[in-house]
């Protein structure tokens, strides 16, 4: 009883009921135990029970303590008092037993009758025995779930974004941890607790450290959780490559099985190949309908040698670009088409050759080939193009995307490039990222200062949000051993030192450095130094934002996404451009077929090719008359000047004979055959502008083709060369003609004089219209029309007044004026105050002789009109027709060189100009800038137009079939 009331059992609390007098308390327990008075509301209760910490302290409260039992507490109690309440405790104590005891018992045979009643309401259900296993079963196939988990354990391989996920918690309930307890320990501090409970609390503390001495703290704890967790990784890593080399030669096979199965169908173009059609197709697209390219692509942006060029080769896995040692490489956009294939190739969309990206020959031929190709879209004396270099590179394990690597943005112009580079490069750069749907891969350089970087501002201007940016830090082994403090990177890395936002943040290493580096140990450098890095121990970097690996996974899952969500809506807009186009062809060209250049181009192309076939309907009469007359134009300027003219003043028939002889012989050996020659080409030249001429009077007649069959004739006749052989037979012929000085025919004669009459009638009408330039007007013209002579004019007028004195004076004067008769007109001119000098006099004097001249031809031509008798009688001295005899041989010569050409033009020279015209055609066919300009007009680019945009929303649509058909 004692104990029961005292509370053998530690120490003890003294209870009593609130409002009630201070007891005082027996002697008993006067100073040997520590005790508290608690008040309860209907009794009071003494126990000493032993409590804990936490019950301790919540009954502890400060409104319900009345007083703390101490040593120094002492109380005389009278002996009466202390019997009463030790018997009043003694009955209620024995009181509450009873009940106690008596409930658990009647309770207790209440609740087993009830239990055997509900036992036996039970059905019988012995029947299930026969078909659930017994223990022995369920211990076997314990086993087994057992060593399956063993097995599945260490060959699972976790997904990294799933990886990622976990850590990301793992770090978000560390901070929560971290607030937690330091907000506990900031209110531990604030609050104000009794020194007794401070000093409890001492020696909790103390005796739970010495129950356990070797206890971690908090930091060490998290400091081995986190390098358990770094080794996990790094074998989960290094089981993922073993995994995926498996895997890349297993597609392989699949893939030259598939090859090997589909050689005699069709191939089937991949997706990425199929997307990468259509990105080509926008990149040629101009429209006035401002139907602008939004689909996505990776556009790889970033400062001058931040490592652009090396994190896409790390993503392609080969050394595809031209290097240098700190100098532009990149000059002009590359597009390049990463796809899976058996093979590791790469090849330009305009060419058919494969590069294998296993052999070093082969990649320093394509490096060589994408240097070449940018030196060559360079134009105009600028250092970058915006001509975009369009290649694929296929291979085992590579993942699907298209990449467009952009030429570095630089602070300073060197002397070597263009004045506007520096600007050029800038709204290239923000042309590309102006898409509202390309991501943006933006590469700093982690080895720099941050603030010396210009791309991260820019990116930041095109996309404030960072919904499609991607941050990539290189050269990040240089900056570990740069930078002393860490926090610096953690900060990029968390999007807290840049102004910029990003989907996310990477951390990279490309390189060591060296040109020669494989990708190979490219990939293992940056591998071991990631496991060995300080950052990644301590925490600055995660598991998921390091390793190009990771990275590149990471572009594409972004990539296919942003595809998939934008693709149908850009399907969308090109079917509405193609209706306003279909619509606007409808209500302009109602009745014409849609054609583009190269089909309008090879329409003209025929109608060209049919007129050369006309040519030989053309008749040989035809074809002589006009040779004919396109030599007679070439040479008679020299029989008139140089035969003509000069035998004439010999004064008899006999001398005239000689000369004109010697004349034709020197004419017919040294320039005859080459004018008759190029005759030859002007008549082929005409006579086919002239089939061109009449094909535009059709009423079937394009004229949308005109330019062109200009040009293409032109360049054509330029080309053309007559056989060499020609000039030499035509020389002969020429010679031997020339020897007949004998008009035996009366026919002859007459169409000698004709011939005659008609070339000097020519001659005087030409000269006529030099003298009415030189003299002006005449007295009718100025009399009845008003015009007048200018002063030159006029001084030469003066001057032919004189000079015609010369002639009618002497009817047969020499062609020249002596020096007596230059002087004699000088000084009549300055005696009418006319100052002229011997050279004026002159050049005022030819045409005036010439004229004179001619009328005296014209006479003579027709006073032998009838003489033909005289002359074959041989009474050549009675009429004067040696000039006949001169103009018959001429036209024999004629003649015989107009018979000579047609036939080299019906046999070969015609056949020859179809040849050039055919190679003039089939260059031109191969040439762009030609056909699109000689091909204009609304009609033209409306065609070209609609049919592009067919093209586009056909590729298009076809692309979103499969992507459809791969979900």
């Amino acid at each position: 009883m004692e104990q029961f009331v005292r509370g053998q059992f530690g120490r003890g609390l003294l209870l009593v009921m609130r409002g009630c007098q201070q007891l005082p308390l027996p002697k008993p327990y006067k100073a040997e135990r520590y005790g508290l008075l608690i008040p309860l509301k209907r009794s009071t209760l003494f126990s000493r029970r032993e409590i804990s910490h936490s019950v301790l302290h919540s009954i502890l409260k400060p409104e319900s303590v009345l007083f703390c039992r101490n040593p120094a507490f002492q109380h005389t109690i009278p002996s009466r008092g202390y019997a009463m309440v030790v018997a009043r405790i003694l009955r209620g104590a024995l009181k509450i037993r009873y009940l106690i005891l008596g409930g658990a018992l009647g309770g207790g045979m209440t609740l087993q009758k009830t239990y055997e009643h509900w036992k036996e309401s039970l059905p019988d259900m012995k029947w299930l025995n026969e078909y659930l296993p017994d223990s022995e079963q369920w211990d076997s196939f314990r086993g087994v779930l057992v060593g399956m988990k063993d097995k599945v354990k260490d060959s699972i391989n976790i997904d990294p974004r799933l990886k990622t996920y976990g850590e990301v918690k793992y770090r978000n309930f560390r901070d929560w941890f971290d607030e937690r307890l330091d907000a506990a320990i900031e209110a531990a501090e604030k609050s104000e607790l009794d020194s007794t409970f401070s000093h409890s609390l001492q020696s909790l503390s103390a005796i739970v450290e010495s129950l356990y001495p070797g206890a971690e703290t908090m930091q060490q704890r998290m400091d081995r959780l986190q390098d358990e967790l770094i080794k996990v990784q790094i074998k989960y890593q290094r089981e993922l490559e073993h995994l995926e080399r498996e895997n890349k030669e297993l597609r392989k096979q699949l893939l030259l099985y598939r090859a090997n199965k589909a050689t005699s169908k069709k191939v089937k173009k991949s997706l990425i190949d199929m997307y990468s059609d259509v990105l080509d197709e926008l990149s040629e697209y101009d429209s006035s309908y401002n139907t602008q390219d939004h689909l996505p692509r990776v556009v790889v942006v970033g400062d001058q040698s931040s490592g652009k060029t090396s994190v896409l080769e790390m993503i392609a896995q080969a050394r595809i670009f031209p290097r240098g040692a700190g100098e532009m490489m990149t000059r002009a956009p590359v597009k390049v088409t990463l796809s899976e294939g058996p093979y590791h190739i790469a090849q330009f969309r305009d060419s058919a050759r494969e590069f294998d990206l296993t052999k070093e020959s082969d990649l320093a031929e394509l490096r060589k080939e994408v240097e070449i190709r940018m030196k060559n879209s360079i134009r105009d004396g600028k250092t970058v193009s915006n001509d975009v270099i369009s290649m694929s590179v296929k291979g085992p394990g590579l993942q699907r995307m298209v990449l467009v690597d952009l030429p570095g943005i630089i602070s300073t112009v060197t002397s070597d490039m263009a004045s506007d580079t520096r600007e050029a490069i800038k709204q290239m750069t923000q042309h590309h990222m102006s898409n509202p749907n390309a991501i943006i891969l933006c590469i700093q350089d982690g080895s720099v200062d941050a603030e010396r970087s210009n791309v991260t501002d820019l990116v930041s201007q095109m996309d404030p949000q960072g919904k499609r940016t991607i941050f990539v830090l290189t050269k990040v082994d240089m900056a570990e051993e740069n930078l002393t403090n860490p926090d610096r990177i953690k900060k990029i890395l968390s999007g807290k030192l840049f102004p910029m936002k990003a989907l996310g943040y990477f951390a990279v290493v490309t390189g060591r450095g060296k040109k020669d580096d494989s990708i190979q140990s490219i990939r293992e450098y940056e591998e071991k130094f990631f496991h060995n890095s300080r950052l990644f121990k301590d925490g600055v970097i995660m598991s998921g934002q390091v390793m190009t690996r990771n990275l590149s996974l990471a572009v594409s899952e972004c990539f296919w996404k942003m595809v998939r969500e934008t693709v149908e809506q850009q399907a969308d807009a090109f079917k509405a451009t193609r209706f306003n186009l279909e619509t606007e062809w409808k209500n302009n060209f109602p009745r014409l077929r849609e054609l583009d250049r190269d089909e309008l181009f090879e329409k003209a192309r025929g109608e060209i090719l049919d007129e050369i076939i006309n040519l030989s309907q053309v008749s040989p009469k035809d074809w002589e008359e006009l040779l004919m007359k396109k030599m007679w134009d070439k040479v008679s300027m020299h029989v008139f000047e140089n035969i003509y003219l000069p035998a004439a003043q010999t004064g008899n028939t006999s001398t005239f004979n000689t000369t004109v002889d010697i004349k034709l012989k020197q004419w017919a050996e040294q320039q005859l055959p080459q004018k008759s020659v190029e005759s030859g080409w002007e008549g082929l030249q005409t006579e086919f502008q002239h089939f061109m001429e009449r094909a535009k009077n059709r009423p079937d007649h394009d004229g949308i083709f005109d330019n062109l069959k200009t040009a293409v004739v032109d360049e054509a006749m330029r080309r053309h060369s007559w056989e060499d052989k020609a000039s030499e037979m035509l020389r002969v012929i020429q010679l031997n003609t020339l020897e007949d000085r004998s008009v035996n025919e009366k026919q002859h004669w007459d169409s000698a004089v004709k011939f005659l009459e008609n070339s000097v009638k020519e001659k005087l009408q030409a000269t006529e219209m030099i003298l009415r330039e030189m003299f002006g007007p005449g007295a009718k013209e100025r009399w009845l029309y008003w015009k007048y002579q200018t002063e030159d004019q006029i001084k030469r007028s003066h001057v032919k007044n004189e000079l015609e004195k010369f002639l009618l004076a002497d009817y047969k004067h020499p062609p020249s004026l002596s020096y007596d008769e230059i002087m004699t007109v000088r000084k009549l001119m300055e005696r009418n105050n006319i100052d002229v000098d011997s050279e004026y006099i002159r050049e005022t004097w030819h045409p005036i002789y010439r004229r004179h001249f001619l009328k005296q031809s014209l006479a003579r031509a027709y006073d032998c009109r009838k003489g033909y008798y005289l002359y074959h009688q041989g009474l050549e001295s009675e009429v004067d027709c040696a000039d006949v005899v001169l103009f018959w041989r001429i036209q024999q010569v004629l003649k015989v060189t107009a018979n000579a050409l047609r036939q080299q033009v019906m046999n070969r020279e015609a056949r020859r100009l179809d040849k050039e015209i055919k190679d003039v055609l089939e260059d031109y066919s191969q040439d762009a800038e030609k056909k699109l300009k000689l091909l204009t007009g609304r009609r033209v680019t409306l065609a070209e137009e609609l049919k592009r945009v067919r093209q586009i929303q056909e590729k298009l649509e076809e692309f979103i079939q499969a992507l459809n058909h791969e979900k």
